[in-house]
């Protein structure tokens, strides 16, 4: 049995395969994001999946693709915990930019990550090339969710949401001021605490100039910084995975024909796409 799995910093999901590509279980947990969660509750947190839990000594075969992946410490720190976990399976590793590759083409393209975080890459056919490295929530992770949760953040408090939508956002969410400081500075995964903030954008029907000039910017920055960079952009399509990409898509085709890009496809979820590429390339 093969277990793959898609492990984002809000959410992680699971497929386990039998030899033949057969879909046997699927599940989610909560997110494993090696980078800015600490190894005990990467631990925890695969542990406590009681659907997985009778599975763990007969999976032969682990390959995970997640956030955070990029770099070899957090990578060494979640091989640890899935060797524990998955004793008698060979690990795999790789960052969530593999699984997205995988899940929208074959061919040429730009595949980029909208999620909790934001990423891209350059897939020549073969083999993903990265012009940038992956610095996170802080400083990059333009029109994440993370991203959008902060502008709004920023907004509310600098007092530039316009005053209904503020009225609605403090009904929302606990915006006591040192409240949101402990879950920025002192609690773990301020980069998805930030991203529960987006689901206000994206959870109205209510269509209004302030969120869609928040998103537009968003998406005009991800664009100029992480597509822009490579010089194929002109000649390949721009594929797009995550939740925020999904929610956005009106607003990416808006400014992708107006930087005279081509636009892919635009997948919510990259898991379904996964099964279909591990049947048809990987187990064949």
């Amino acid at each position: 049995m093969i277990l793959i799995t898609d492990g984002g910093s809000t959410k992680c999901d699971w497929i386990l395969l039998d030899d033949k590509g057969e879909v046997l279980l699927k599940t989610r947990s909560k997110g494993l994001n090696p980078a800015v969660v600490p190894q005990q509750q990467l631990y925890a947190r695969i542990q406590s999946n009681k659907e997985l839990q009778p599975h763990f000594g007969k999976i032969n075969s682990v390959d995970f693709y997640g956030a955070g992946c990029g770099t070899e410490a957090p990578v060494r720190i979640l091989g640890e915990v899935l060797k524990t976990i998955f004793p008698n399976a060979a690990i795999s590793i790789n960052e969530d930019l593999a699984a997205a590759v995988y899940a929208t083409t074959t061919e040429p393209g730009i595949v980029c990550i909208l999620g909790t975080g934001s990423n891209s890459c350059y897939y020549d056919g073969e083999e993903i090339h990265t012009n940038l490295p992956s610095l996170g929530y802080t400083l990059m992770d333009e029109a994440s969710g993370s991203y959008f949760g902060r502008q709004l953040l920023r907004d509310y408090f600098y007092k530039k949401m316009p005053m209904e939508l503020a009225s609605k956002f403090e009904k929302h969410f606990d915006l006591d001021v040192d409240e949101v400081k402990l879950n920025l500075y002192k609690r773990p995964n301020p980069n998805t605490y930030l991203a529960s903030f987006a689901e206000f954008i994206f959870a109205t029907e209510e269509v209004n100039g302030y969120f869609h000039s928040l998103i537009t910017e968003g998406i005009t920055k991800f664009i100029e910084n992480h597509v822009l960079c490579y010089k194929e952009a002109q000649e390949v399509p721009i594929h797009l995975i995550g939740s925020i990409a999904y929610l956005s898509k009106n607003i990416i085709r808006e400014r992708m024909d107006q930087c005279q890009l081509e636009l892919g496809n635009i997948i919510q979820r990259p898991i379904d796409g996964l099964i279909k590429y591990y049947k048809e390339h990987k187990l064949k």
